[in-house]
C-alpha cells in the first residue's frame, strides 16, 4: 500500500529549519493536485515554474544523455520533492519527471513562493541551502557516472576517439565545477536584491556569496594558468627555492593553522639556485603543500626538505596523513580528479593542483616522484635542474 504523507511533515523535510508558522504559510500558498499514472510533471529542457512535494504515489526521473539515450536517474516516492530550481532561477528543467502510479502532490508555483518570501524571508535561506546541497550531490553522481562511461569508451576507441573523449570530459568537469557555486551565488544574490535580509541572515548570505565567488575565481585562475604554461614558454632565470618555499608558507600558513598542522622546513646550507620561472614553481610547490595540509590529520605535521643532488635540487613535501590508495594512484595527476572523502573526513578541492604541478615540472625538464602508503602518508618530490 502506498504511503501517504501530510504537507506539514513534508515541507520541513524540503526546507530544514523553518518555523511552524512558515510551514503554514507555504501550505496556504500551495495547492493539492492529483494526476493519473503516466503524467509528466517536469519536462527536460522546458521552462516551468512549479515545485512539487509528493504526498502519495511514485515518480521516475530520467534524463537524455548525448541527445540520444534516455537514462533513468532515480525514483521518487511519498515524502520526496522535485522541481525546486523553478522557484529561484529562470532555468530549463534538468530532467523529466513522470508519474509511475496515480499520484497526489502539493504544488507551489513561483508567484506563491514569492508571496511566502514577503512574510517569511528565512524560507529563502533554507531553500537556497537545500538546493546547493542537492546540486552538489546530484552533480557528483552525474560526473562519477560520466567518468565510468568515459573509461569504458576509452578501451573501445583508438587514440583519436580517446582525445575527443578527453576534450568532452574536460568541458563537462569545468561546467560541473562552475555550476554549483554559480547557481548558489545567483540564488543568494537574488534574495539580497529583494532587501528582505538583515543581521545574521544578511551576513550569512554575504559570506555564502563571497565563498562561492572565490571558488569560481580560483577555478578560472587555475584553468587560465594551465592554458598559459602550455602555450607560452617563459624565460627561465635563477630561482632561489628557499625564497619560493617561504612565499608558499606565507600563503598557506592560515590553512595549516586552521587544520592544526605544523610545517617544518629543512634545507641544505648554501642551496644552489635552480633554472626556472619563479611564479610557476611557486604554484607547483603550493599545490603539493596544500595537498599535504589537506590530507594530514589534525595536529599532524608536514615536512618540506630542500636538498642538493648532483646537477639538481630536490624539493620533497612529506605528510603523515591518509596516504594514496594504489588503485587511484595512476589518476592523481589527471585534471579534475580529486579524492572526495576518507572515512568520515570530507575533502574539498577542484582536482587541478597536482595537474598544475606536473605540467610545471615537465616544462622545467624536471621530474616529479611520489611515494605513499595508505594510512601512513605521502611524499612528493620535485627534482629541478640547477641554474
Amino acid at each position: 500500500m502506498t504511503t501517504v504523507r501530510t504537507p506539514a511533515k513534508i515541507i520541513p523535510r524540503a526546507f530544514p529549519g523553518i518555523k511552524p508558522t512558515e510551514v503554514q504559510e507555504i501550505i496556504l500558498n500551495s495547492r493539492i493536485k492529483t494526476y493519473p499514472a503516466g503524467t509528466t510533471l517536469c519536462h527536460e529542457g522546458a521552462i516551468e515554474e512549479v515545485f512539487y512535494m509528493i504526498l502519495e504515489g511514485d515518480f521516475e526521473v530520467s534524463k537524455v544523455i548525448n541527445n540520444t539515450e534516455k537514462r533513468m536517474l532515480t525514483s521518487l516516492t511519498a515524502g520526496d520533492f522535485f522541481g525546486e530550481m523553478a522557484l529561484i532561477h529562470h532555468a530549463a528543467r534538468a530532467a523529466t519527471v513522470v508519474a509511475k502510479t496515480d499520484v497526489i502532490v502539493l504544488e507551489l508555483d513561483k508567484p506563491g513562493f514569492d508571496r511566502v518570501l514577503q512574510h517569511s524571508p528565512s524560507v529563502s535561506l533554507a531553500m537556497v541551502s537545500e538546493i546547493s546541497n542537492r546540486l552538489r550531490q546530484n552533480d557528483e553522481l552525474t560526473i562519477e557516472d560520466l567518468r565510468v562511461r568515459a573509461a569504458e569508451l576509452a578501451q573501445a576507441y583508438q587514440r583519436l576517439a580517446e582525445q575527443e573523449l578527453a576534450r568532452r570530459e574536460f568541458l563537462t568537469n569545468v561546467a560541473h565545477e562552475l555550476r554549483t557555486p554559480l547557481m548558489s551565488a545567483s540564488g543568494y544574490l537574488g534574495i539580497l536584491q529583494k532587501g528582505m535580509l538583515s543581521g545574521d541572515q544578511l551576513k550569512s548570505a554575504m559570506d555564502a556569496v563571497e565563498r562561492n565567488v572565490g571558488q569560481i575565481v580560483s577555478l578560472v585562475n587555475d584553468i587560465l594558468f594551465l592554458q598559459e604554461i602550455e602555450l607560452v614558454l617563459p624565460e627561465f632565470q635563477a630561482v632561489d627555492m628557499t625564497q619560493v618555499t617561504d612565499a608558499v608558507l606565507d600563503k598557506l600558513r592560515k590553512k595549516a593553522d586552521t587544520r592544526r598542522v605544523r610545517i617544518r622546513v629543512r634545507s641544505d646550507r648554501n642551496l644552489p639556485k635552480v633554472s626556472g620561472d619563479p611564479r610557476a614553481l611557486e604554484r607547483a610547490l603550493a599545490a603539493l603543500v596544500d595537498n599535504a595540509i589537506k590530507f594530514s590529520q589534525p595536529n599532524g605535521e608536514v615536512e618540506i626538505r630542500l636538498m642538493e643532488r648532483r646537477d639538481r635540487v630536490d624539493i620533497a613535501v612529506q605528510d603523515y596523513g591518509v596516504g594514496i590508495d594504489p588503485e587511484i594512484r595512476p589518476r592523481i595527476f589527471d585534471r579534475f580528479y580529486h579524492v572526495e572523502s576518507s572515512g568520515d573526513e570530507l575533502y574539498g578541492g577542484l582536482g587541478l593542483g597536482l595537474a598544475i604541478t606536473r605540467q610545471v615540472i615537465q616544462q622545467h625538464k624536471g621530474s616529479l616522484d611520489v611515494e605513499s602508503r595508505p594510512g601512513h602518508g605521502s611524499t612528493f618530490t620535485m627534482s629541478l635542474l640547477k641554474y
